[in-house]
C-alpha cells in the first residue's frame, strides 16, 4: 500500500530519528516533515512502533495515511506540492 507519513515533532533529535526511521523503511522524502511510499501493513506497524518510541506523545503528531494508487493518482497538488530537490523520478511515476 501506499502511505504518506506527515509529522510536527518539537525536539530537533527526535525529528532527525523520525526522519531516519522514515529512510530506513523505504519512504522518500516529498517535503521537509512529509513522506510518501510503498510499505507492507507489517513494515507500516513496525514503522509505528518505531515512531511511537521516538516521539512525545504529549507534544508531537504524525499521520501515517495509507491509500491505494487510485486515491494517490486521484490527489489534487497544487503550487510547490514536492520539493524539487528531494522528490525522485520514482515518487513521480506513483502519481502517472
Amino acid at each position: 500500500m501506499i502511505c504518506w507519513v506527515l509529522y510536527d515533532i518539537q525536539a530537533n533529535g527526535a525529528r532527525t530519528k523520525v526522519a531516519k526511521a522514515c529512510k530506513q523503511a523505504g519512504l522518500y522524502r516529498v517535503q521537509k516533515s512529509v513522506f510518501l511510499g510503498t510499505l507492507t501493513e507489517n513494515e507500516k506497524d513496525a514503522l509505528k512502533l518505531d515512531i511511537t518510541d521516538l516521539i512525545n506523545e504529549e507534544h508531537d503528531s504524525v499521520y501515517i495515511f495509507p491509500m491505494s494508487k487510485d486515491e494517490l493518482q486521484a490527489t489534487v497538488l497544487l503550487g510547490q506540492a514536492f520539493d524539487k530537490d528531494l522528490v525522485t523520478d520514482e515518487v513521480r511515476s506513483l502519481f502517472l
